[in-house]
């Protein structure tokens, strides 16, 4: 999967993860710590299994429940049209 941000969307790390503005409706989301990392492995180029097993290692959680979390975050970002895939 290759993942990227839309051209209206604009992405800040700051010390509790990530904050994106949708630039067309002012709308902005916090990315907490973990899905900072995901994502910034999906916008690398990793799929979402190496997302999660990168996920399992740096948090302590269960691969199966990593990848889900993956998975889930990638729907909300889709669904909010935040990223193109």
């Amino acid at each position: 999967m290759s993942l990227r941000f839309r051209a209206e969307v604009a992405a800040t790390d700051t010390e509790y993860g990530t904050v994106l503005l949708d630039q067309r409706n002012g709308d902005y989301w916090q990315l907490n710590p973990t899905g900072a990392l995901v994502v910034r492995r999906l916008l690398a180029g990793e799929t979402p299994e190496q997302a999660a097993a990168a996920l399992a290692e740096e948090f302590d959680v269960g691969r199966a429940r990593a990848l889900a979390d993956v998975d889930a975050l990638v729907e909300q970002l889709r669904t909010a049209r935040l990223v193109t895939s």
